[in-house]
């Protein structure tokens, strides 16, 4: 059931976009609009957007858009019940519960509900006797028991039936537990439990919920490691293992680990800002989480071939996500658990004393060049300089190229303008890469090409640019709406998505009351009011006049006429007559 209208009238009138949005990201004034850098993908030159008259947002750049609780949808990754409840109490109101719509979000309370339960399960199972190979395990780890209950780490037994019997006792369906993914169906139609005979580590988001499991295996059988998949409640791309933890210590600095044992050793020896991603490589999405709550990042993985090319695929995305990056590389090919082990009592001070001598990424990615060249001979230190020229092309700031490039020139023994140039010539060819990649984007853009909101667009480019410049130009200027509906009623329109759009936009301003997208907001899903935003964004900066109005209908008028003549052209007699009754009917 909708929520009511006063309500959503006054969450919006107490949740203003510029306050919200200013609380996640940093912005400057630009007419009667603001911009910044974008939170949902790297950039460095501000193309977010925020529009107080109409509570939008849009960015240039990534396409996203739309209202102040799509924004929160997005940054907290909530979905819309959860963002309305979160405007809510940041604004002190109640949400009328009675009128909440408890499909989707009562399904998401039970799958916590059964993860919750599930960990408990684990826990207890790992403080029994049925968990002892479980609990021998952390011990030889150096796990003391105060960070085996601060983390809540579990055992699942061998049984494949242990965990679902005690869900069921507890009241949940098996579908529900499928949909949590801590059971699975099996072959003869049983529902099974996911984990079996592993060490288990609950995944906790930064409201204390566990959303998700990772399961250490301890035999030889495969895999090491079994993940939860993602859920409704999970999503592996934007979580990361320890943040709940991590963030607490305000710190400046995050240290990202491989693992979740080396994330644990890490707390436990008081490196209390480490977490890990949860099985997978790095994601862009989670570099702009820690971008959230820290300055700068300190990549320790493994030593080994594997975590060295992981390492080199974190750091442009730590970098694009805004954050500082240094690398630590533990002596002697160790991870950071073996290392802090192996010294004891001191493991802890001689773990701070790498952590404090550690360089940033560019002297890491030098000295990773430098060690596969042989700068005894000119070929050497030929290949030397132009890696080494490669990776200071990437350096935003010329200071930093500057500082970089003396250095290789007093190594090398060359001059330091030689190595400017060679610099200077790769960031202009990176450039001219981004500028060409951007254009093939603004094409495919503006033709239509690989739309999926709109697929109908690239078949009527001409009819669905004149409909989103109308769209748009409603959004601002509300006044017209009936004007527009008189002329050009909805069913008039071309292109299925934009007759949606139109529709519910003229239903709103044609009330006679304020219009924003928070009012269509619940009509569309999160990429659709995206789109609907853009078509608002794109007319910001330009004069909308009666005559302009006039123009996208009659544009939209002759294409309708154009289309009934294809159809006639390629009918029978009934369709010739359709046509012309269509055509005295545009007329009228």
């Amino acid at each position: 059931m909708p929520l009511p209208e006063q309500f959503m009238q006054e969450l919006k009138m107490r949740s203003d976009i510029t306050d919200v949005v200013s609380s996640y990201v940093n912005l400057r004034r630009a007419g009667r609009n603001m911009v910044g850098l974008c939170p949902f993908h790297g950039e460095k030159t501000p193309s977010f957007n925020v529009y107080p008259e109409n509570g939008s947002f849009y960015c240039f750049g990534c396409g996203v858009g739309g209202d102040v609780i799509t924004f929160i949808r997005k940054i907290e990754n909530l979905d819309y019940m959860e963002a309305v409840r979160f405007l809510a109490e940041r604004a002190g109101m109640q949400v009328p519960e009675n009128h909440v719509d408890d499909g989707l979000g009562r399904l998401k309370s039970r799958l916590l509900e059964i993860n919750r339960e599930t960990a408990r399960f684990y826990h207890n199972t790992l403080m029994s006797p049925e968990g002892a190979d479980g609990l021998e395990y952390l011990r030889k780890r150096a796990l003391s028991l105060r960070t085996i209950r601060h983390f809540g780490l579990g055992y699942s037994p061998s049984s494949r039936f242990a965990l679902v019997d005690y869900l069921r006792k507890k009241g949940f369906r098996d579908e529900e537990m499928i949909q949590a993914n801590v059971a699975f169906r099996g072959r003869r139609g049983g529902v099974v439990d996911r984990f079996a005979g592993r060490v288990m580590y609950p995944i906790i988001d930064l409201r204390g919920n566990v959303i998700a499991f990772g399961g250490r295996i301890l035999t030889d059988e495969k895999p090491k490691y079994l993940n939860t998949s993602d859920t409704l409640v999970f999503h592996k791309s934007n979580s990361l293992f320890a943040l709940n933890f991590a963030k607490n210590e305000n710190s400046d600095q995050l240290i990202l680990a491989e693992g979740y044992m080396d994330v644990i050793a890490l707390h436990q020896a008081g490196f209390k800002t480490a977490v890990a991603t949860l099985g997978t490589a790095l994601t862009s999405e989670q570099a702009r989480v820690m971008a959230k709550y820290a300055k700068e990042v300190v990549i320790c993985y493994d030593a080994d071939e594997a975590g060295q090319k992981a390492t080199a695929r974190a750091i442009p995305l730590l970098r694009e996500a805004g954050l500082a990056v240094k690398v630590l590389t533990v002596p002697n090919g160790k991870d950071p658990d073996e290392f802090i082990r192996s010294w004891g009592e001191q493991g802890y001070a001689r773990f701070r004393q790498l952590l404090d001598s550690t360089g940033n990424d560019v002297e890491y990615r030098l000295q990773k060049i430098r060690q596969g060249c042989d700068l005894k001979t000119a070929e050497g230190r030929v290949q030397y300089l132009t890696s080494a020229s490669e990776v200071l092309s990437t350096l935003e700031s010329r200071i930093e190229q500057e500082v970089y490039a003396g250095r290789l020139a007093e190594e090398i023994g060359i001059d330091k303008f030689a190595i400017q140039q060679q610099i200077s010539k790769n960031a202009a060819k990176r450039r001219r890469q981004r500028e060409q990649k951007s254009f093939q984007a603004f094409q495919q853009q503006r033709t239509g090409a690989r739309d999926s909101i709109n697929p109908e667009k690239v078949s009527h480019l001409r009819a669905a640019t004149a409909e989103e410049s109308l769209i748009g130009a409603l959004c601002r200027f509300p006044e017209f709406g009936q004007l527009a509906e008189e002329k050009l009623p909805p069913e008039k329109m071309i292109t299925s998505f934009n007759r949606r759009v139109y529709k519910a936009v003229l239903g709103h301003i044609n009330s006679g009351k304020a219009f924003t997208l928070t009012d269509i907001a619940e009509e569309f899903r999160e990429e659709e009011l995206s789109a609907v935003a853009g078509m608002a964004a794109r007319m910001q900066d330009i004069v909308i006049r009666q005559a302009d109005i006039e123009e996208y209908i009659r544009i939209l008028t002759e294409e309708n006429e154009r289309l009934c003549a294809e159809q006639a052209s390629a009918g029978d007699g009934q369709d010739i007559a359709s046509y012309l009754e269509t055509l005295k009917s545009m007329k009228k």
